[in-house]
């Protein structure tokens, strides 16, 4: 998967085909509603290696009806007894917002988010985010993709959830205002199985779209993510959390920050591993193929004027000598000098004679010694 589009942002970060994989820590509402906690993940993240944290945004009352932000809302993951209360405690005002962007982009990250209704849309996008991200949820919410669209800000668009009528529809609508979008493949099942995640139907979305496509990752392990970026993601999200015993249901779908970190240090090397794509046998193999591969090498004393055999010959460490590949084109050659048991064979001590036809029609004898032509003799 090659599309060749990038995306440049605002402080000058690219993200496309041959550019580093763009990693992203999606903290969410993993700070529990606390902006201390929230500060101490955006430095977790930066120390792990995110190039991006992403966090959440949500208005409940432009967000839910009464009926949903009433309805009861209890068990272990709980922070109110209704599910307003519950939301509401897990949202952090805009004011701390603002702090963690300045915060982020200190440390030479971007800062974005996901905002799930247009009181929230209008207020992150009033902070002069660089990126913004259109959640799985909201890839069909065509209202919302407009209000973003018209402010010209690129966009990561997630497509959990979805089917291609979906996906073509949000792709459309958001093309009516420029084409600065990174599609994200996605599987919104928290956690995911592994059998479930479909990583080759990237490849489908870029060719399908033409444009730069990454991967939302909800699995358990590190495999899959480290391994979308083998197959051309230029940007990968993980879930990021503190502690993935934490109350909250995100946390565990969530990698902590050493899992995180073993997971950036992974996706580097897969894109350096990536880098030589012709075959080639760099100095340090020609090195090891002198040690560890053979030579042709004489089994016995034998006199000047001998002709080999196989018995005559074999293959012995080090490969400094004649290789084995040329085994039949030593055999049946005449030794020019004596030589002696396990001495390595070389083409100047052999005489090669090979047929060859001559325009009268009659076969003649060429011998040659190594590579050199001796005589041509009837």
């Amino acid at each position: 998967m090659s599309i060749g589009k990038i995306i440049q942002l605002a402080n000058g970060r690219r993200i496309g085909a041959g550019e580093p994989c763009f990693i992203v820590a999606e903290i969410g509402n993993n700070h529990q509603g606390e902006l201390a906690i929230a500060k101490e993940m955006v430095h977790a993240a930066h120390k792990a290696g995110a190039s991006a944290v992403k966090f959440q945004k949500r208005d409940t009352e432009a967000l839910f009806t009464r009926a949903g932000r009433d309805a009861p809302y209890g068990g272990p993951n709980s922070f109110g007894s209704t599910y307003g209360q519950h939301r509401n405690a897990l949202e952090l005002d805009m004011p701390a917002m603002a702090e963690l962007k300045e915060l982020s982009e200190s440390l030479g990250m971007v800062f974005f988010a996901s905002a799930w209704d247009d009181v929230s849309v209008r207020n992150m996008l009033d902070l002069n985010i660089e990126l913004f991200k259109i959640a799985s949820a909201d890839l069909v919410n065509i209202p919302m993709l407009r209000q973003i669209g018209k402010k010209g800000v690129p966009v990561v668009m997630s497509t959990g959830m979805s089917d291609w009528k979906d996906i073509d529809v949000a792709v459309s609508e958001m093309r009516r205002f420029h084409d600065r979008i990174v599609l994200l493949h996605c599987n919104s099942s928290y956690p995911c199985p592994d059998e479930l995640l479909g990583l080759p139907v990237m490849t489908a979305l870029a060719n399908r779209y033409g444009l730069p496509t990454g991967y939302s990752g909800h699995e358990a392990g590190l495999g899959p993510s480290v391994a979308s970026v083998a197959l051309g993601a230029c940007l990968v999200e993980r879930h990021f959390t503190l502690d993935c015993h934490q109350r909250g249901t995100d946390h565990q779908a969530s990698l902590e920050p050493d899992d995180f970190a073993a997971m950036v240090s992974m996706i580097r090397q897969v894109e350096a591993a990536m880098l030589l794509t012709e075959k080639q046998v760099c100095p340090a193999e020609q090195a090891s193929a002198s040690k560890l591969r053979k030579s042709i090498v004489f089994t016995r004393d034998l006199p000047a004027g001998h002709v080999l055999r196989s018995s005559d010959i074999t293959v012995k460490c080090p490969g400094t000598g004649i290789s084995p590949v040329s085994w039949d084109d030593v055999l049946g050659a005449r030794l020019l000098r004596g030589v002696s048991c396990e001495e390595q064979v070389a083409w100047d001590m052999l005489q090669i004679e090979t047929e060859m036809s001559h325009p009268t029609g009659t076969t003649h004898k060429l011998a040659t010694r190594g590579e050199d032509t001796i005589t041509f003799r009837p």
